[in-house]
């Protein structure tokens, strides 16, 4: 009569078959975390370093762009270029100064 109901034997816990895909499900789980990990946080001096350089640059760079298309715009040649190039350097500056007086994370 056993032989007739659908389903798992009841004399039998477990299928090897079943246990075999549990046991490659979690290999492969515990392959796919170590994979997947975060790496590890960088420093943060580095970053403050960062932001410090792209400072340094970012303001000169991006006063002097924009000067330079107002001088092309205007037609005053370089007289708009070095002060937006000056005011770059002072805003970097400035916040260089800022990021220097902010407290350590």
């Amino acid at each position: 009569m056993t032989e007739d109901t659908p389903g798992q034997d009841p004399q039998r816990n477990t299928d090897v078959r079943l246990s075999s895909l549990d046991q490659r499900l979690k290999e492969a789980q515990a392959e796919e975390a170590l994979r997947t990990a975060k790496a590890p946080a960088q420093d943060a001096n580095y970053r403050q370093g960062s932001r410090v350089l792209s400072y340094l640059i970012g303001g000169p760079l991006g006063g002097a762009l924009i000067g330079w298309l107002l001088d092309r715009w205007l037609g005053t040649s370089p007289w708009i270029l070095l002060v937006m190039l000056f005011l770059g350097m002072a805003a970097g500056f400035r916040s260089i100064i800022r990021i220097s007086n902010e407290r350590p994370d």
